[in-house]
């Protein structure tokens, strides 16, 4: 989707324990995310970006692919040289069996 410029990965490839760093929304996290992800909207990592780590390897992650390579190509524009596009985002996540959890009081959904 955005070329060679913007590495990424599969869900199938993101490591136990990864760094995920996800970029939606505030409902869309709510509604579902991976276990132990990070959350930072998309908008605020700008003011926000001494949060990401430089020294472990960072997936980003939104809905489906779009939204975390602009994030991942806004970071290696900044020095990082340790993130990653999760390739089909939380809609690929989901799709390939990996567990989703919610911040909602509901089961689990991706939106």
């Amino acid at each position: 989707m955005f070329g060679p410029q913007v590495p990424s990965v599969t869900a199938v490839e993101v490591e136990d324990g990864a760094y995920l760093l996800d970029v939606r929304e505030p409902d869309e996290w709510a509604a579902g995310h991976a276990p132990g992800a990070h959350h930072v909207p998309m908008m605020e990592i700008p003011a926000r970006v001494a949060e990401v780590p430089t020294d472990v390897e960072v997936v980003v992650v939104c809905r489906s692919g779009g939204r975390s390579g602009q994030v991942v190509s806004y970071l290696m524009g900044n020095g990082w040289d340790n993130v990653r596009n999760l390739d089909g985002g939380m809609k690929s996540w989901e799709a390939s069996g990996r567990e989703v959890v919610s911040e909602n009081g509901q089961p689990p959904s991706v939106l």
